[in-house]
């Protein structure tokens, strides 16, 4: 590497300091541009920051190592943990060796420790960005919807209004309003941001969120597939964008075009098998599932692309819940109980104390979800109910959205209903249709339990609502009521 310099301060684009010549710095400027975007050339970028020269720059390194913690694939963890120890050697001041002690902490397993980690960099560089990312998805993985809120938005404070990054934090914001709950805020930031950068897949992703979250699914299908945005084009989350597309049709009642989704967009013979693509498959095959929708061999594919996550050990319960998921609904429940197995030694291993609160969560959430996941699949009904009903407000402990758990509220309501607990399902059901008057799956699942209760004239009534509303959102065939 050549000579380092302190030209401009030593600064990077957002005025934070950095140890690297200016070529360098030009190049984590860049990739920190391309990681904004979730275009998959930050791969690229990161790696030429990391080798190819005698004394890699530390934020390069220290973003190589949080590319592969994000991507919470385990099988990146011994990559990661060479990158950090180059950059705890290489560190040139307090940001950087802030950066390494958060990659550290959660190389570690506290995932809420390197938040933390994050939050005391941000203290005191709060318009470094790669702390607010990294940050934001640490929030994201360990359910801290405050955090999500806060983070970003205590960065646009600081930030100029001007700079051309300012609106993908926005969208930061917008995500963290959603998941926090204030969804007018939300839908007004994300749209900001929108209009700022057209490519911010991010505050799309917030959009989808917060239409999804109000029920608002024939304005959410029109935004993703009629307005002007742009996330079709491949990038990291592209997937996931499709998914919400599928959730849409999904409540719509359109299974015909989720499947269709499915097979061109979230799993083909081209997908990547990395996690966040997988457990998009898994959790969407599994609504499906429990609303009776032959799938045909599409379980089986899944599995198999799970199945290499098996011999990794346990590092994300929310991943874990997934795979479980995958492997009952291929029948495969040998395998299901080996994802369980290796989650309950997960979940008493802690190497250190600071770990604890992390192991804590698979053991008081993700072990309970993937219990019940498991008895359903062995249609122990009861037992499924029994391990959710007393976790069903702490599911978001084990990280996601609140769209991404619901998958596991629906996985309650038909467990009781199919157990034949019908005044638990009544309740369940009752509070869903509180919120979203228009669902189609609510509707649906009432119609289900009057038939159950023996009462054929309000399950009719209920399955005409149901199919009333599906008919609605149907309308023109792009969802518009």
């Amino acid at each position: 590497m050549s000579e380092r310099s302190t030209v401009g301060g030593g600064l990077d684009a957002h005025g934070n300091p950095i140890t690297a010549d200016r070529d360098t710095v030009a190049r984590y400027d860049a990739a920190i541009d391309q990681l904004l975007r979730f275009d998959p050339a930050v791969i690229d970028t990161a790696a030429a920051l990391t080798g190819g020269d005698d004394t890699p720059a530390p934020m390069g390194l220290a973003l190589g190592a949080y590319l592969l913690l994000s991507s919470t694939d385990p099988h990146g963890l011994d990559q990661a943990r060479a990158l950090h120890a180059s950059l705890a050697d290489t560190a040139g001041n307090e940001r950087e060796r802030l950066h390494a002690a958060a990659i550290g902490t959660w190389l570690d397993g506290s995932w809420t420790g390197a938040a933390a980690v994050l939050d005391e960099v941000l203290v005191r560089w709060p318009t470094d960005l790669v702390a607010v990312i990294m940050g934001h998805q640490l929030d994201f993985f360990v359910g801290d919807a405050h955090s999500l809120r806060d983070r970003p938005l205590r960065t646009l404070g600081e930030l100029d209004p001007d700079h051309p990054h300012a609106g993908y934090v926005r969208g930061m914001a917008a995500f963290g309003l959603e998941e926090a709950g204030h969804y007018e805020r939300a839908l007004d930031a994300g749209l900001a941001a929108v209009a700022a950068n057209e490519d911010d897949v991010w505050a799309i992703h917030a959009v989808a969120h917060t239409h999804e979250m109000v029920g608002s699914v024939a304005d959410g299908i029109r935004f993703m597939t009629v307005d002007h945005t742009s996330w079709g084009a491949r990038n990291l989350f592209t997937v996931h964008l499709w998914w919400h597309l599928a959730l849409y049709h999904l409540e719509a009642g359109r299974t015909d075009e989720v499947l269709a989704v499915y097979d061109a967009e979230i799993r083909h013979p081209g997908s990547v098998d990395a996690p966040f693509p997988m457990l998009d498959a898994a959790s969407l095959l599994w609504r499906l599932h429990l609303d009776g929708v032959d799938v045909g061999d599409r379980f089986a594919v899944i599995a198999d692309a799970w199945r290499t996550q098996l011999d990794a050990g346990g590092w994300f319960p929310f991943n874990d819940v997934h795979a479980v998921m995958a492997h009952v609904g291929a029948g495969r429940l040998a395998d299901a109980r080996a994802v369980v197995d290796r989650m309950t030694v997960a979940a008493a291993v802690s190497s250190s104390a600071v770990a604890v609160a992390d192991a804590a969560i698979t053991a008081e959430v993700g072990l309970p979800v993937g219990r019940a996941v498991l008895a359903h699949g062995e249609a122990r009904y009861g037992h499924a109910v029994a391990e959710l009903l007393p976790i069903r407000r702490q599911v978001h402990r084990i990280g996601g959205s609140h769209a991404q758990r619901d998958v596991v509220q629906r996985t309650l309501v038909d467990a009781a209903l199919r157990d034949g607990q019908l005044d638990l399902a009544r309740a369940l059901i009752a509070e869903r249709l509180a919120l979203r008057d228009t669902s189609v799956y609510a509707w649906a699942q009432r119609a289900r339990l009057l038939a159950a209760r023996r009462d054929p004239d309000g399950a009719a009534e209920a399955a005409a609502t149901a199919e009333r509303h599906r008919r609605a959102l149907a309308a023109d065939g792009r969802g518009r009521a």
